[in-house]
């Protein structure tokens, strides 16, 4: 009916968990092209349901596989919240997002949980000992995104915000950028994106960085 407002489903106040999520729909979610349906879909069934308390959704979680036929490995949770929707448009997020992706507005003060998000949707982590170093052990924090704006614009406010720079690269097989850091840098990253043992995060993730940091101590002393 005409002159009746639509019903907001999501509270839109930044906080650290707010910020989170933003991160994790910049990476995992995906907006309509009707102007008012979100999606959110990960492998992890505890990602999709950390989505979903953030956002205080009463939606069920489905499963679906990217594959008519294959198996669902996938957990989604579809709702539908015009405001919220109109607010992500306003920081940058868009349909069809992945490769023209560019600046978005986040609040400095919440940076560090927006890169989280960022980093436990579609970044990755690797350590390795280099056989050319006696106890020389090396780990890399890598964030991806198959747009170069978007990776460029991740890279200038880690910059701005931990004084840390990276490396980009485009894979060519995929065509995605990577925004990759080396141990000394990735130290500072852990530090801030992880910066109590409290915050929400994707425990496996959170569990692999923390088994290479103990890895790194006992490295340094051998």
């Amino acid at each position: 009916m005409p002159g009746i407002k639509p019903k907001n489903k999501v509270k839109i106040k930044w906080s650290p968990r707010f910020a989170y999520g933003i991160g994790l729909i910049t990476t995992d979610g995906n907006l309509s092209l009707d102007k008012r349906h979100l999606n959110f879909t990960s492998r992890d069934k505890e990602q999709t349901e950390n989505f979903k308390k953030i956002f205080d959704l009463s939606n069920k979680i489905g499963r679906k596989s990217r594959e008519q036929g294959k198996e669902r490995k996938y957990f989604v949770i579809q709702f539908g919240d015009v405001n919220f929707y109109k607010f992500l448009l306003k920081i940058g997020l868009m349909p069809n997002k992945s490769k023209i992706l560019g600046d978005l507005e986040i609040p400095g003060k919440y940076f560090a949980d927006f890169l989280r998000g960022h980093f436990d949707g579609d970044g990755s982590f690797y350590s390795y000992f280099d056989k050319r170093w006696r106890s020389s052990f090396m780990f890399y924090c890598i964030f991806s995104s198959a747009s170069e704006k978007h990776i460029l614009w991740l890279q200038r406010k880690i910059k701005e915000e931990i004084k840390i720079h990276g490396a980009i690269k485009k894979l060519k097989h995929s065509g995605m950028f990577n925004l990759s850091f080396a141990k000394k840098e990735s130290l500072k990253l852990i530090k801030f994106m992880y910066y109590n043992e409290k915050v929400i995060c994707l425990s496996r993730k959170k569990h692999k960085v923390a088994l290479a940091l103990k890895q790194n101590n006992h490295a340094r002393v051998a």
